[in-house]
């Protein structure tokens, strides 16, 4: 049997212990709760810094790790959509205290102290999440991160967003980059992924994998509303309306809002082929 390295915690020489008797391996493991403590990390699907990234994690992200080889790199899965592989164990920390706000604003900075004046010392895109553990007027203090703008925070008790394209929307102009999840930069599936868990859904990471898991399909010549999503065999974009596209590519280099008709002819010429799918979220 094949299985998808991208969400199995497992190498020929080490595994996960839940996949014992499933997926072979030389010896299994009970993978240890970790969580991100960079504004940033990427996940590689080699320990080599040269490897590319497959995706990326944002602060307060929890990550099961499996190992840590010899040149600091941890293999683990990220909790928040089961992806796999290998990032920077100095980016990691314990997993508690757990987080007590997450990011609700598109970016927002981290001063070294409860003042905007001060220099900057780091930034956080939207979905990090962190412990406050005091507040000074209208900011509080992340330990090890910074004090951040009350304002541009949400309690993890808050409803998530009402629109998930509005979220997406936010996000319009960010630069493309390949295996982006951040404000800073995102790729196609990442900026799906980013809306759908900012509106409290879960999402997979990659296109090949929302194609598969979301919403249901819609007829080929169905009239499209806001919401719905456009598959191509790798790449996928939003409905902002029953004509327009939101979607980030390689092709803008950027998230791009453009007429349907425009995308799917220069895709369909260009790039990755006809339309795969249509889907409509719940």
């Amino acid at each position: 049997m094949t299985h998808d390295r991208r969400l199995t915690l497992a190498r020929p020489d080490l595994a996960d212990a839940a996949l014992e008797g499933i997926v072979p391996a030389a010896r299994y493991l009970v993978p240890t709760r970790r969580r991100v403590r960079a504004p940033l990390v990427d996940l590689r699907p080699q320990p080599r810094l040269d490897a590319g990234i497959d995706t990326q994690a944002l602060m307060g992200e929890a990550v099961d790790v499996l190992d840590v080889d010899e040149e600091g790199f941890a293999f683990g899965r990220l909790a928040r959509d089961g992806y796999v592989g290998w990032l920077s164990a100095d980016a990691l920390a314990d997993p508690e205290p757990a987080p007590t706000h997450r990011v609700a604003a598109l970016r927002t900075f981290l001063y070294p102290g409860p003042s905007m004046k001060l220099p900057v010392a780091g930034w956080l895109s939207l979905g990090a999440e962190v412990n406050v553990d005091e507040i000074r007027g209208d900011f509080g203090r992340a330990p090890g991160a910074g004090w951040l703008h009350m304002p541009h925070l949400a309690g993890r008790g808050a409803p998530p967003e009402p629109d998930f394209v509005a979220v997406a929307e936010r996000f319009l102009h960010t630069p493309y980059l390949w295996g982006g999840v951040s404000s800073l930069g995102l790729d196609c599936s990442g900026l799906v992924r980013a809306a759908l868990h900012a509106a409290g859904r879960a999402c997979p990471r990659d296109t090949d994998m929302q194609e598969a898991a979301l919403g249901e399909t819609l007829p080929e010549n169905a009239p499209l509303a806001r919401g719905d999503l456009v598959f191509w065999k790798g790449h996928v974009g939003i409905m902002r309306d029953g004509e327009t596209l939101l979607h980030a590519n390689g092709h803008h280099m950027t998230v791009a809002s453009e007429p349907l008709a425009e995308a799917s002819s220069r895709i369909l010429a260009k790039s990755f082929g006809p339309v795969t799918r249509l889907a409509r979220l719940a």
